[in-house]
Formats: structure tokens, C-alpha cells, sequence
């Protein structure tokens, strides 16, 4: 291992479902020195034991989550991508985002917020992709994944409003008609990582 001798580096990359965020992730890990945690590392990990969703998978995926970044925001990477699905109208995302932040900063790491957003159709494609069910054996229904995505939409905004995030290292994209290098590698140069 490389010792790092800058602060840690925590990338938080969020969005609604199939939007990109873990593609991204990967592509970003290609080009940096950062370790890519998507969210559902943690969900597929619980899954066959305590469905996500139930209290105890809630709870298991949650202790997993918070017992990683610590670990991490301690260590001498360079740092970490996590990938969340932010929902705008629950203060409940609010302060978990706050949590997790803070785990960082109190080591002296910076953050940097990356959101993603793209049209309904695209995501509704990219839904199915084989990267996608590799990599998330609990989407692999994809009659029951895509009428989740779309319930979730409904059910709450999974995109910031203009000038709701209010962070000095922050960046939205909209990754419609962008590949997931093209978005990766803006983000490599906006926070020069």
C-alpha cells in the first residue's frame, strides 16, 4: 500500500436508481487511486439472509456501511466513491449524508458531492444492463426493479432543486446522452482527484 500523505478524499456520488452512479463509480476508480463502495455491496451481502427493506437488513446493512467508512476515514487510502440514492423530501437522508460526511471530516477528509441525473428512459435502459445485474443480483427481476424505480420516483424527489446543496465541492450532472467515462473523467478534473 501507498501511503497517502494528503487528507482523505470521500466521493459521494447520488442520484436516482439506474442513473449511473455505480458505472460511474467503477470509472472513476479506473482513473484515481479511490476504492469504489457502491450501496449495494452491503445490500447483496445481507440479502440472503434478511431481505433489504426489513428491519434487521436495514440494520446489518447500515452497522456494515458505518463499520467500512470508519475503517476507511482512519486508514492511509486515498480514499472512497459511495454511491447513495439521496431522497430530497426525507430529513432522514438529510442527516445520514450529514453522518457519513462527518465520519470524514472529523479525520480531516474533504467530501465531494457528485449528483446525477437523466432522463426516465434512460434510466429505465440502463436498468437492464448487464453491468448493472452483474453487479446487483436483486435487480435481476427487472419487471419488479423497473416498477420500483418508477414507484420510488413517485414517491419522492430523488434530485436536488437549484441551490438546494449548498456544499463548496459540489457538482450535478446531467449523464442523459454521457457515457460513464466522459462523466468519470469530468469529475476526476473538476476535484482534481
Amino acid at each position: 500500500m501507498i501511503f497517502w500523505g494528503g487528507s482523505m478524499k470521500f466521493v459521494l456520488i447520488f442520484g436516482p436508481q439506474a442513473v449511473g452512479k455505480m458505472t460511474v463509480g467503477h470509472e472513476l476508480e479506473k482513473r484515481t487511486d479511490l476504492k469504489l463502495f457502491h450501496n449495494h455491496m452491503t445490500i447483496e451481502l445481507v440479502t440472503p439472509f434478511f431481505e433489504y427493506g426489513t428491519k434487521e437488513g436495514n440494520r446489518l446493512v447500515s452497522l456494515f456501511r458505518q463499520e467500512i467508512f470508519e475503517a476507511v476515514a482512519k486508514s492511509d487510502l486515498y480514499g472512497l466513491i459511495f454511491t447513495f440514492v439521496w431522497a430530497f423530501d426525507l430529513q432522514a437522508d438529510w442527516d445520514y449524508v450529514d453522518h457519513v460526511c462527518r465520519i470524514f471530516e472529523s479525520k480531516g477528509g474533504t467530501v465531494y458531492f457528485v449528483e446525477l441525473e437523466a432522463d426516465l428512459n434512460e434510466r429505465i435502459e440502463r436498468n437492464r444492463s448487464p453491468h448493472r445485474l452483474e453487479h446487483k443480483p436483486s435487480k435481476r427481476n427487472a419487471e419488479w426493479s423497473e416498477a420500483n424505480l418508477k414507484k420510488s420516483m413517485k414517491k419522492y424527489r430523488l434530485n436536488s432543486l437549484d441551490g438546494e446543496i449548498k456544499k463548496e465541492n459540489y457538482l450535478k450532472i446531467n449523464n442523459t446522452k454521457l457515457s460513464a467515462e466522459e462523466v468519470a473523467q469530468m469529475i476526476k478534473d473538476r476535484f482534481q482527484l
